[in-house]
């Protein structure tokens, strides 16, 4: 679709072919949820590979799809701002999905005692969900109980 522009014939195509039903594959919405679920259930039974497999997948399918609806979104910028609104409504969604799943294998890496592993997942998310939105501060509270950081977020007002 980004060399046939959406306004043209085959780009109007491709795009009809996106907003048919996805349930049953893998990259969707579901489909990347369905692999949390895996995770979970691995996690439950503590079998921590599997899990870390699993998070692993699901991050890369909520990473592939923000990155498709952004696409989309440019593509349709300035064309129909009401797709190019939702497809960015979209990728905002998949990429807290992302976010979601890299914080849970960030944990997983700590219950396997590998902290080199959980570090670099745990900066990601700060740096895509910022410091001051929840999720950003659970994994800022990570790096402070793993010790790699010293100073705790959000800090009291006597400490500033």
């Amino acid at each position: 679709m980004r060399s046939q522009n959406p306004t043209r014939e085959l780009g109007k195509k491709a795009y009809e072919s996106l907003t048919v039903s996805q349930e049953n594959t893998v990259l969707s919405l579901s489909g990347g949820q369905a692999l949390m679920a895996e995770a979970s259930s691995a996690v439950s039974d503590q079998n921590y590979d599997l899990a870390v497999k699993k998070l692993q997948e699901a991050r890369q399918v909520f990473n592939q799809l923000s990155n498709f609806y952004q696409e989309l979104a440019a593509s349709f910028s300035g064309i129909d701002n009401k797709i190019a609104d939702s497809q960015r409504k979209n990728a905002v969604e998949t990429a807290q999905k992302r976010d979601e799943a890299t914080y849970q294998l960030a944990l997983v890496h700590r219950v396997q005692n590998k902290p080199e592993l959980a570090v670099p997942l745990l900066v990601q998310i700060i740096r895509s969900q910022n410091p001051t939105r929840d999720l950003g501060k659970k994994a800022y509270q990570q790096l402070f109980e793993l010790g790699f950081v010293d100073s705790p977020y959000p800090r009291r007002s006597s400490d500033r």
